[in-house]
């Protein structure tokens, strides 16, 4: 199992659209991904959850991810979450 604390830097945090891509990638892996914030613990691979969190610019979130691509999903979130998702340069 992996685990890493991000701090969410996009303007508006993760609103619709960057939940969307955020539910979207993580589907793409066959590994439980879990993302948490203030003590709520979501799967990350349903934007209802997601968007519940209520994120915002400077949240602190916990990403857990458990399975055979356990590696290769948290460096694609790691990278997702750096590139702002693509909201901003």
């Amino acid at each position: 199992m992996l685990r890493k604390d991000f701090i969410i830097q996009n303007k508006v945090g993760l609103h619709a659209r960057p939940a969307a891509i955020l539910a979207q990638t993580a589907n793409k892996f066959k590994s439980s991904i879990f993302v948490e914030k203030d003590g709520r613990k979501v799967s990350a691979k349903g934007i209802i959850g997601v968007l519940s969190l209520g994120v915002e610019m400077g949240s602190a979130l916990s990403f857990e991810i458990e399975g055979e691509d356990e590696e290769e999903a948290m460096k694609t979130v790691s990278e997702l979450i750096a590139g702002r998702f693509g909201d901003e340069e």
